[in-house]
């Protein structure tokens, strides 16, 4: 299920709507203020940020903005108990893709996160055909892959590894993660498939350049960043 970041200052609330999300299947993280939420928002992979709009630190509409400038495609839900025609303008202007008035029932909330999460996913289909990171270029249907211009020939297991690392790039990905979302298995800590396949890509992706892409996370994973 989609991975939910929810910048949040009120504990309780936070709690509240962190726990309804998990029981309907969702991995969500709370930031309590807005620097926190904008370091979250902005330094790592979401497929949703559902954010306050008063803030400590930064506020809400700033994160907003900025957070659609950086990364145009992410569904934001603003959350607030400012409901006036104005306020819910200047949230929709800074970026949001929608705007809910507390107090609200947790059912309305779920809704509003299910339309605005398939509306994404359909989006990215049609969207999102190259996949470009740190001079890397992928086109996803015609199956090519090229960094500062000079092609890369992969194997279809060594394309879809890289797939995966371009969709998550910045994060982290455990072995177990790769193994169930590129091989559809569950990881054999007594195999090192997954290592054997990163080396593969190194070699191709990495060793014939100057700055590296793919880095090993000690006793974590890999993480594809600059």
């Amino acid at each position: 299920m989609a991975t939910i970041l929810l910048i949040e200052d009120d504990v309780r609330l936070a709690k509240l709507i962190s726990k309804g999300l998990r029981n309907k299947g969702y991995t969500v993280e709370t930031a309590l203020n807005g620097g926190e939420g904008r370091e979250r928002a902005l330094g790592e992979k979401w497929d949703m940020v559902i954010s306050d709009i008063i803030l400590p630190g930064t506020n809400g509409i700033v994160l907003c903005r900025e957070l659609r400038d950086r990364k145009p495609n992410i569904p934001i839900l603003m959350l607030t108990a400012l409901g006036t025609t104005d306020d819910k303008l200047e949230g929709f202007d800074a970026g949001a893709d929608d705007y809910l008035v507390k107090p609200f029932e947790f059912r309305e909330l779920f809704a509003r996160v299910k339309v605005l999460l398939k509306r994404a996913g359909s989006k990215l289909e049609s969207d999102e055909q190259v996949l470009k990171f740190g001079g890397i270029s992928m086109d996803v249907s015609a199956k090519t892959v090229s960094r500062d211009g000079v092609d890369i020939d992969l194997t279809p297991k060594e394309f879809n590894l890289l797939e995966y690392m371009l969709k998550n790039p910045k994060r982290v990905l455990s072995r177990e993660e790769i193994a169930k979302e590129v091989w559809d298995t569950h990881f054999d800590t007594g195999t090192n498939f997954i290592d054997v396949y990163i080396n593969y890509l190194r070699k191709k992706i990495d060793k014939p350049f100057e700055k590296k892409l793919i880095h090993t996370k000690s006793g974590m994973g890999f993480i594809l960043r600059d």
